[in-house]
C-alpha cells in the first residue's frame, strides 16, 4: 500500500472522531449554541474549530487545483488560520458541507500524486519548504489537533450546564 493511500486511510479514521463530535453536538437540545460556545472570551468556538479543518483542507487541496468554488472557498477568510472568530455561527449542515468539500477536493488533489511525488515542494508551500510528504503528516495532525479542541470544548460546555 502507498504512502500516499496509507495517509488518506488515516484522515478518515481521524474524520470519523470528527464527525462524532458533530453527531453529539447534534443530539443537544440547542446546537446551534453549542457550536457558538466559547471557552473563554476572544476564543475560538467550537464552530470555527471545525470549520478550521475543511477550510485548510481546501487550502492545500489548492496546491493542484482540481474544482472552481465551494463553501470553503467563500467562508476561507473567516476561518482560516490566523482569523479571528466572529459571532456567525455555522449551522450543523454548514460545517459537514464545509468538511465533505474540503475533503473531497483534497482526496481529488491528492490522486494526481504517486509516491514519486512526496519530495516534491509544491510551488505555493515554497516559502515554508514544505514537501507532499510533509503536507500528508501535516493533515492527520491538523484534523486531530482542532478536533481533540473542539472536543474539549464540548466537554467544557457540558460541565458549565
Amino acid at each position: 500500500m502507498s504512502i500516499i493511500a496509507v495517509s488518506t486511510d488515516l484522515w478518515k479514521f481521524n474524520r470519523d472522531r470528527t464527525l462524532a463530535t458533530l453527531d453529539d453536538i447534534a443530539k443537544a437540545g440547542d446546537p446551534q449554541s453549542v457550536l457558538g460556545w466559547r471557552p473563554g472570551p476572544g476564543r475560538a468556538h467550537i464552530a470555527w474549530q471545525l470549520m478550521h479543518i475543511g477550510i485548510t483542507e481546501e487550502r492545500f487541496a489548492s496546491i493542484r487545483p482540481v474544482s472552481e468554488t465551494s463553501i470553503t472557498t467563500e467562508l476561507s477568510g473567516r476561518f482560516r488560520g490566523g482569523s479571528t472568530p466572529d459571532d456567525d455561527i455555522p449551522s450543523l449542515d454548514e460545517i459537514r458541507r464545509a468538511l465533505e468539500e474540503g475533503r473531497g477536493h483534497l482526496l481529488a488533489t491528492m490522486s494526481q500524486f504517486s509516491d514519486d511525488d512526496l519530495d516534491m515542494v509544491p510551488e505555493m508551500l515554497r516559502e515554508r519548504g514544505w514537501s507532499l510528504g510533509t503536507i500528508l503528516q501535516v493533515i492527520a495532525w491538523h484534523e486531530t489537533h482542532h478536533q481533540g479542541q473542539a472536543h474539549i470544548t464540548l466537554n467544557l460546555w457540558k460541565a458549565s450546564q
